[in-house]
């Protein structure tokens, strides 16, 4: 036996089983998303000299509304065509493609007729004109090829990354141009619908494999419909998860404060944002092979790579909630100071939600859409109703410590698909549930004046 394999680590990527493929894919996701959050961090900083904090308040409603309308109407595309047997039968991209484009126009549509209700109840006049051009961007994201999840299907992700990249780059050069000529939030605004064309140019362009047009297959969209319907439901949820928040708070602060909160949320977001973004290109297709290998070493794989992942994510979070008083007090000026408690108490809100966040996709990948949505409204239910309890009781301190105890709450749940499915992993929620608590006492003792001034915004 070459005993080289034993000790280089590289020859572990260059494999062309399932596992290298995954290890590669996952540095190649993690990759890109470090390289397009670097981009956006220093973008923030170049906008934040640019703009006022009242802009970043805006732009974070307009960001709640869009992320909304593609999550409430989310039919479960991506996740369908890296799962299911069909995937890369053409008639069943086709018709996968023209319900994504269909949904495209009518996102838009709607995006016009709730321009004017949302900004009557933002008390945000400025919403009813930004929201109808803004909305453009989910018109142009519904004609992106399907070969992107075909990308992700194969775990081929090293060109769709690079192209996410490119139109991330020109998106934020965009804006910064815009926002030198303007000093306006409207340069945000057209700054992603450029970034959203120039994705779709590239994409359509130098992404190999099926060309889609318009078509449609009865069997397929059946398939879809029946998979989608949970998934539409399940992102819905989703939407609660991860812009529940943003929505609450634009109810309950000021824009400036809003701006202020939305600075914080970007850089404390940043850990776990990278784990969905590996989880959800990554996890899927791994967690259909070992269920279909079923041995004890491709499990134990399995395992070593949900023990890497996590403990990379508690890495950062810790970072992340040590330091980030001092980074923002380092990043950005004095109209922002508040923000290095958001990151701080941020960061220590998610060390629950990171112990459980590598268990979804295994039920995602046995086509199990309707125990997913269960366990994601049981989630989205909790965060919803003691976030809200907060902020009435408590103002964003409370708030942020019912979105804690909501995830805690929420976790028997993720066990129990876990369990379903057979990948739960107790050592593992012991090992850093246990890591987690220790760190939120120290954080919470080393930051006590900090994270006081939370009651001012």
């Amino acid at each position: 036996m070459d005993r080289s394999g034993m000790t280089n680590p590289f020859l572990r990527l260059a494999g062309s089983g399932l596992f290298a493929r995954a290890l590669r894919g996952s540095a190649i996701v993690a990759m890109g998303y470090v390289g397009g959050q670097a981009m956006r961090l220093v973008s923030n900083l170049v906008l934040t000299r640019l703009l006022f904090p009242e802009a970043f308040g805006l732009m974070a409603l307009v960001t709640v509304v869009m992320i909304g309308l593609t999550m409430f109407s989310d039919v479960g595309i991506g996740p369908a065509i890296l799962g299911d047997r069909r995937g890369d039968d053409p008639r069943f991209l086709d018709t996968a493609w023209t319900i994504q484009a269909l949904r495209g126009g009518l996102l838009w549509g709607v995006t016009c007729a709730l321009a004017f209700p949302l900004a009557s109840f933002y008390r945000a006049p400025e919403l009813a004109h930004l929201l109808p051009v803004a909305g453009l961007t989910l018109l142009i994201a519904g004609f992106n090829p399907t070969r992107i999840e075909t990308a992700n299907r194969h775990l081929a992700l090293g060109r769709v990354t690079a192209l996410d990249l490119l139109a991330q780059a020109a998106g934020i050069g965009a804006m910064i141009g815009l926002s030198i000529a303007t000093h306006s939030v409207w340069a945000l605004v057209w700054g992603n619908i450029i970034g959203a064309l120039v994705k779709l140019g590239l994409t359509t362009a130098y992404l190999p494999g099926h060309r889609n047009g318009f078509g449609w297959d009865g069997a397929a969209a059946g398939g879809l419909i029946r998979f989608g319907g949970w998934i539409f439901l399940s992102t819905a949820c989703g939407f609660l998860l991860m812009q529940g928040d943003k929505a609450i708070l634009g109810r309950y602060l000021t824009l400036t404060s809003l701006g202020v909160y939305n600075i914080g949320y970007f850089l404390a977001s940043f850990p776990m944002l990278l784990v969905a973004a590996v989880v959800g290109r990554i996890f899927i297709p791994v967690y259909r092979e070992v269920a279909a290998d079923g041995s004890a070493p491709a499990r134990r794989r399995l395992r070593r790579m949900r023990f890497g992942m996590t403990a990379l994510v508690f890495t950062l979070l810790a970072a992340m909630a040590v330091l980030g008083v001092a980074l923002v007090g380092v990043l950005y000026d004095a109209r922002y100071a508040a923000a290095g408690a958001v990151v701080v108490a941020i960061a220590c809100v998610q060390l629950p939600q990171m112990v459980m966040a590598t268990y979804d996709p295994a039920a995602l990948a046995a086509g199990d859409s309707r125990r997913f949505f269960l366990v994601s409204a049981l989630r989205a239910g909790a965060q919803t109703v003691l976030f809200l309890a907060g902020a009435e009781l408590g103002g964003l301190p409370m708030a942020l410590a019912g979105q804690a105890l909501a995830a805690v709450l929420a976790a028997p749940g993720t066990i129990w698909l876990a369990r379903r499915h057979k990948v739960h992993d107790p050592l593992h929620d012991t090992v850093f549930a246990a890591m987690s608590v220790a760190l939120t006492v120290f954080v919470l003792w080393l930051h006590a004046p900090a994270l006081a001034t939370l009651r001012l915004l």
